[in-house]
């Protein structure tokens, strides 16, 4: 079956950097779209970084290039490297996959496409 886990959250200062991972396993196929997604102390579940079939990544226009995701095919692992972080970072970080065709960023951003699968999330706090 499908399993996502992620590390890499923790506490940080203000201006901080962290590295998170999500690790996928149970893929019958290797190519499929990975997300990593966000939600703040009394909000509501945000998108952040989305990687389609392809590798092709788009980002929330929210993240305004403090954060870097990528791919590692070989380990299956999607990472999100964020800089410069503020306290309204805040947040559990979740990773999402799913079986989904090339192109699909944008929607899955969007929340237009809903990922099926999840992880149980990673806390990155800022102070």
């Amino acid at each position: 079956h499908v399993q996502l886990v992620e590390s890499g959250g923790g506490s940080v200062m203000f201006g901080g950097s962290l590295r998170l991972s999500c690790v996928a396993s149970g893929f019958a196929d290797p190519k499929h779209c990975m997300a990593w997604f966000r939600q703040r102390p009394g909000g509501e579940r945000e998108p952040v970084a989305v990687v389609d079939a392809e590798g092709s990544i788009s980002y929330a226009d929210s993240i305004n290039g403090r954060f870097s995701a990528s791919k590692d095919n070989a380990k299956n692992t999607f990472y999100l490297q964020m800089n410069a972080l503020k306290p309204e970072d805040t947040a559990m970080y979740y990773c999402a996959a799913d079986y989904l065709p090339r192109g699909v960023g944008p929607a899955v951003l969007a929340g237009d496409i809903v990922l099926g699968y999840w992880g149980q999330g990673t806390q990155v706090t800022v102070s």
